[in-house]
This record gives C-alpha cells, structure tokens and sequence, in this order.
C-alpha cells in the first residue's frame, strides 16, 4: 500500500495491488505481474453525487449498420478531473494487464483499477435510459463493470486499428483486498470510452476513428465529459477502431469501461 504520509500529502487514499496479470508491451513483451489497483477506501472526489444540472443526451452515429452512439454530459469537469487525479495516483505503465495486443498496436500508457459503487452508480443511473435495455436478447444489467482500464496518450501515443474483446464483470471483494469475477451469466457488449479530457484543454489530435464494414470511417472527437459506445467482442457486429495520434505536449486521457448484459447479479 502507498504509505500515509504520501497519501495524506496527496488527499489521496493510499493504493495497493488487487489483482496480478500478465502485461502486454506496446512492442512486444509481456511483464508477468502486472497490478491491477484499487484505493484503500472511497476516495472521498469519487464520492459522487446525483448532478441535475446534466442534461445527457444521445447521438447516433451512421456507421453501415453497427452500432455505435456518443452520450453527452455524462460527467462534469470535475468529476473528470477526478479520475484522472485517481489514475496518476495509482501510475501509469507501458505495460497494460490482462490486455494482449500484437507489437505496435496499443502505443500509449495504461493504468487498470478497480473502482467503488460511489462512483459508479451514479454515473450508470445518469444514462440508463439511453443505453440499448437488450443486446442479443440479454437484458442490460444494472451497473458497469468495476474494473476501470485507463489509457494515457502523450505526444506521438496511438492505438492502432482494433477490436475490442468481451470481459467478465469484475468488482472489489468486501476488505478491498481481491479483485472478484462476476459469473459467466454476465458479459460486456458495449465499450464505453469516457473522455476525460480533449481539444478544449488543449489535446491536439486523439479523435477516435470507427471503421465501417466497408472501409468508411467516422472520427469521434474527445469532450470532456462525454463518452463513446460502441458494439465489441468476435462477431461481425463489433466495430473496428483507432485512438488517433495525439502530436501536441497536452496528454489525452481516456477511461474503458464495460456495459454489461446477463441476467445475474455482479
């Protein structure tokens, strides 16, 4: 665990390893114990709360018949720059853990972590009602995924074209001190990219690119506080993509986080 003087220094709660996993570099490579973090308690700047002066609303993107929709509002500024408080305490790595990419693929930094209820649920019962309530007839289950994968793009970062994978849901065992697996009945559809910050704070580049079927593409470009959905795992259905170079000294930062489907509770 990160020690309480720093944490105290900071107004952080401090941090520690929740889970190990293998770690893919962007050019090859595999670090073994890769950590996946979590803070020791509720950091108190993602204690968030209900936000009525958000106003999110849908916007569907024509891509040849995938699906794919950006959501506006679905954080305020701070809340953004919370998370990315809270993923540069934890650290980022080049290494990213659990997530096996070919060499030359993903060129950025990664932090993975494992984030509270607190946080989550409110932003989850913000946009509810704009997220598709059935994909493949599994019905959408009523929280995200706790396991925040959070991407850092400096100058010259890119992640070059690709697919996203479908994950189990994962959440913080009751002493904080284990990441836990949902069961196999609950399984990620949509890849929710939040945008923490963009060309407003001074990000030059970093739209995400969303490939068509047929080689068209659309480029999303990142606004802080809103966030990109699209369809992911092995099928036809998922929508090939690319987090465009940043060429500017501003870093783009970037949080995954998972939709789920199933029936189960996490």
């Amino acid at each position: 665990m990160v020690s309480s003087d720093l944490a105290s220094s900071t107004g952080w709660p401090g941090h520690h390893p929740v889970a190990y996993l293998p770690g893919s570099l962007p050019m090859g490579g595999v670090v073994p114990m890769t950590p996946v973090h979590a803070f020791d308690s509720v950091p108190p700047a993602l204690q968030w709360q209900a936000q009525p002066a958000l106003q999110p609303s849908r916007h569907d993107i024509e891509l040849g018949g995938l699906l794919a929709f950006v959501i506006n509002q679905v954080t305020t500024a701070e809340e953004a720059d919370a998370m990315v408080r809270a993923s540069e305490q934890c650290g980022y790595r080049d290494e990213a853990p659990g997530i096996a990419t070919p060499p030359g693929m993903r060129m950025n930094k990664s932090v993975h972590w494992v984030a509270d209820p607190e946080m989550l649920a409110p932003m989850f019962k913000r946009i509810a009602h704009l997220l598709p309530p059935v994909l493949d007839g599994e019905p959408l289950f009523q929280a995200f995924s706790h396991r925040i994968n959070m991407y850092r793009y400096d100058a010259n970062d890119v992640f070059n074209r690709h697919t996203d994978g479908n994950w189990p849901g994962y959440s913080l065992s009751p002493d904080r001190s284990t990441m836990l697996e949902w069961g196999p009945e609950l399984r990620s559809g949509l890849t929710m990219l939040l945008y923490l910050n963009g060309p407003a704070d001074g990000v030059i580049g970093g739209s995400t690119r969303l490939f068509s079927r047929d080689g068209r593409y659309v480029d999303v470009s990142p606004v802080k506080g809103s966030a990109l959905f699209f369809r992911h795992g092995f099928g036809p259905a998922s929508v090939v993509h690319e987090g465009c170079r940043v060429t500017g000294d501003v870093s783009k930062y970037v949080a995954r986080i998972n939709v789920m489907y199933g029936d189960a509770q996490g």
